[in-house]
């Protein structure tokens, strides 16, 4: 599994949803995000055994920010296969810290 991976949440309260590999950490552990207001994902940590990759992939970068994971999903085309719905530009803005 590498950046840009999309997975498959296993175990925990988001079993069942899609996020992104953004680093890894370590043997056990990565890095991924949904982002939350596209997949239900937060950015956390997670352990590897509770991951299970699927056959797509994205172009980002390490630690890539939730919006720039978002003009992946758009730029890659994967949002119409994978059943994911575009959060509008307010609903973005709105959940930005100011």
């Amino acid at each position: 599994m590498e950046v840009g991976q999309i997975v498959m949440k296993i175990a925990g309260r988001e079993a069942g949803k899609l996020g992104v590999i953004l680093k890894k950490i370590d043997d056990n552990f990565f890095l991924i995000t949904g982002p939350k207001i596209l997949t239900g994902v937060k950015r956390r940590k997670v352990n590897v055994l509770h991951i299970e990759p699927t056959q797509y992939k994205i172009e980002i970068k390490e630690d890539a920010s939730d919006e720039e994971v978002i003009e992946a999903f758009k730029k890659s085309g994967l949002a119409n296969k994978l059943n994911l719905k575009f959060p509008s530009a307010a609903q973005i803005k709105s959940t930005k810290p100011s």
